[in-house]
């Protein structure tokens, strides 16, 4: 492999990691800010319990985020240089943004949260989780600004041949960000809402024949995250309408590759399956089943809109952007060489799909279990624990698909051009990446896939430990009368801390 694609495999491991633990933490933050609100406003010991419990894992899932989100950052400098000088003028402001967010706002209340227990008065205390669990979602916000500006880049003009930013109001409200931004936090709640239900589910199955004590803790958990899957799934059909809707209009390649659409079709039916090899951007050998007209309707809200196939759009692309790469030996091989506009169909085909079914299985299972365990039932069958536990990766993988999906469907750009933006205001990948050998590109994509490798040993060890320990592991001994804090705690038998 050439020094280009190492760059983007070590781009994409690192990147899909991280964000496996990034909708975790949002989701969970504000699930946790929530059931500590129950418990100030009810006094109820089981709603504390809920708060320390999953509170405990939010925070072990929070750092391994932190420590996997700064090599994130320093990519751009490693083996992306030419993408960061590129882009610098414009990805300085929302990256700095969400720095401050992330190391300042989020770190000093998270701070406060941990060490406040007892010392701050209970709504002090609430209020700082409420600040962390904002601050978490403030910060996702400017990534996916940043992100959005290179699925659509506003806001900026040419000056010396680079873009420079002449208005950070268009950048944080490109119409992009603000249907990635719900979509994104809809799917981090999904994430967070199966967790619940999955170790809920399996604490509930496996105490259910004997007296415990907490078990309404369970039930209160497992149903919360039925409800919360259930909503959050509705959410990500609304707000995916609105994103395929855009992609329509700004990037007409990526939807044709999302349906392996070879051809131009008005109507154009949308694929469910596809028999064969949609590797090919003819589909001579490729049978669909599909929804007659309803592509269509996703794309404009009608049902007769025309949708363009690869194959035309092809020609469209080659003759906006041109034919063949520059003539630049910077970019190594690919200097002179024809341009491939076509993605990797199997990837934004199947991603696509895979994004959207195990997004619906996650929803189903949460709606499952919240039907088996109305009226205080508890199913007994071995299969629950499985179906549950089984249930907390659906999310992680329909999310991961559809960033898979998100980010391969735009190639060739890394900046992809914006049909109604500024000429020439687009990058192709094979000029954003750093002059470095085949062998420092493997060394990196190495010592991070096996740093990564040890992190997630950690991570999955932690976690382990605190879901087997149940509440009990994450509440000390009650202090004794005399021992009591200032705070304006009303029970003592509930004065606890980390």
């Amino acid at each position: 492999m050439d020094v280009l694609e190492l760059a983007r495999w070590q781009f994409g491991i690192t990147t899909v990691y991280h964000f496996l633990m990034v909708p975790l933490t949002i989701g969970l933050s504000v699930l946790v800010a929530a059931m500590q609100t129950a418990w100030v406003r009810t006094g109820e010991a089981r709603h504390l319990k809920m708060t320390k419990f999953w509170g405990k894992l939010l925070l072990v899932n929070f750092a391994m985020g932190v420590v996997t989100g700064i090599v994130q950052e320093f990519q751009f400098g490693m083996s992306w240089s030419a993408y960061s000088r590129f882009v610098g003028d414009v990805f300085g402001a929302p990256l700095a943004m969400e720095g401050l967010v992330a190391f300042f706002v989020e770190s000093t209340f998270l701070g406060l949260w941990i060490f406040g227990w007892d010392r701050l008065p209970k709504k002090v205390h609430l209020a700082c989780a409420w600040a962390f669990s904002l601050a978490t979602m403030a910060s996702a916000y400017f990534i996916l600004a940043a992100n959005s500006w290179m699925q659509h880049p506003v806001g900026v003009e040419f000056v010396n041949g680079k873009p420079t930013m002449n208005s950070i109001g268009a950048v944080l409200t490109n119409n992009t960000a603000l249907a990635a931004i719900p979509h994104t936090l809809a799917g981090a709640f999904s994430v967070a809402a199966a967790f619940l239900v999955g170790v809920a589910g399996w604490h509930l199955w496996r105490r259910r024949a004997s007296s415990d004590e907490h078990r309404e803790v369970w039930r209160s958990s497992l149903r919360l995250g039925g409800w919360v899957g259930v909503v959050a799934f509705a959410v990500l059909a609304i707000t995916g309408d609105t994103q395929g809707k855009l992609m329509f209009e700004q990037q007409p390649m990526k939807m044709a590759s999302a349906e392996a659409l070879c051809h131009t079709e008005a109507p154009a039916s949308f694929s469910i399956l596809a028999i064969g090899d949609v590797a090919g951007a003819n589909c001579e050998d490729v049978k669909t089943f599909t929804v007659p007209a309803l592509l269509s309707f996703l794309a404009h809200n009608d049902f007769s809109t025309e949708v363009k196939g690869v194959e035309n759009l092809v020609g469209e692309y080659q003759a906006k952007y041109g034919s063949n790469y520059p003539n630049d030996p910077d970019l190594g091989p690919l200097a002179g060489k024809p341009i491939d506009y076509v993605p990797n169909l199997p990837v934004t085909y199947w991603g696509f799909r895979a994004m959207i079914g195990f997004g619906a299985i996650s929803a189903g299972i949460g709606l499952l279990a919240l039907w088996l365990t109305r009226r205080g039932r508890i199913p007994g069958g071995r299969w629950f624990p499985l179906m549950v536990l089984g249930g907390i990766a659906t999310p992680f993988i329909g999310n991961s698909a559809g960033w898979i999906f998100t980010e391969m469907g735009r190639q060739p750009f890394v900046v992809a051009p914006n049909p109604s933006g500024v000429e020439g205001m687009w990058m192709f990948t094979a000029e954003a990446v750093s002059k470095l050998s085949v062998g420092e590109v493997w060394t990196s994509l190495i010592s991070l896939s096996l740093l990564y490798l040890v992190l997630g040993v950690v991570e999955l060890y932690l976690m382990r430990k605190y879901v087997r320990g149940g509440v009990d592991a994450v509440m000390p001994p009650p202090r004794p009368p005399d021992q009591g804090s200032d705070s304006d705690s009303d029970d003592d038998t509930l004065s606890f801390a980390y």
